[in-house]
C-alpha cells in the first residue's frame, strides 16, 4: 500500500526538477548575457574544475574565476546544447566561444576565437547552486591558442 508521503513524492520531485531547471536556465542567460549570474550561487557553493581539481569556494571567488575566462582571457560565453534536470541536479553540455583578449595560461592575447566543448554538472539546494562541477579540456584550449 502507498503511503500518503509516497503519493506526493512524484509532485515533490516534478516541482524539484522545475525549480532546478529555471535556476540553472536563468544561471546560463545571466552568464551569456552579462547579467548577475553569481545571484543563482549559494553564498557557500563550489566551482571544480574537473580537468585540473582546482576548486574555488564561495560565490565571491566563483565570479571572480568565472568573470577572468568570459571577460578578461577570452570576451566569450558559453552556448548550450542541452540541459537535463532531475530533482535538485542538472547537467549541461554545450561549447565555450570566445575571442582571446587577455593572458590566459602564459600566452599573450593573440585575438584568436576558440571553440571548446564543455560539460557542467550543477547540485542545487534551496533554489541556488551549491556546487558546479565544470569538464573544460584546457589542453583543447590552449592548443587552439598556439595553433600557427
Amino acid at each position: 500500500m502507498q503511503s500518503a508521503r509516497d503519493a506526493a513524492r512524484p509532485s515533490d520531485d516534478r516541482e524539484a526538477t522545475e525549480q532546478t531547471r529555471a535556476t540553472v536556465s536563468a544561471f546560463l542567460r545571466a552568464l551569456s548575457h552579462g547579467g548577475r549570474y553569481g545571484d543563482h550561487l549559494a553564498e557557500d557553493a563550489t566551482h571544480t574544475l574537473m580537468e585540473t581539481g582546482e576548486v574555488a569556494h564561495g560565490r565571491d571567488a566563483i565570479v571572480g574565476l568565472v568573470d577572468h575566462l568570459h571577460h578578461q582571457a577570452f570576451a566569450g560565453s558559453p552556448i548550450v546544447r542541452s540541459l537535463v534536470a532531475e530533482g535538485s541536479r542538472a547537467a549541461v553540455e554545450g561549447e565555450f566561444v570566445g575571442r582571446h583578449v587577455g593572458e590566459f595560461a602564459g600566452i599573450a592575447p593573440t585575438g584568436r576565437t576558440v571553440r571548446v566543448p564543455f560539460a557542467a554538472a550543477y547540485d542545487l539546494a534551496g533554489g541556488t547552486i551549491g556546487a558546479l562541477r565544470v569538464y573544460l579540456p584546457m589542453d583543447a584550449l590552449v592548443r587552439q591558442l598556439r595553433a600557427t
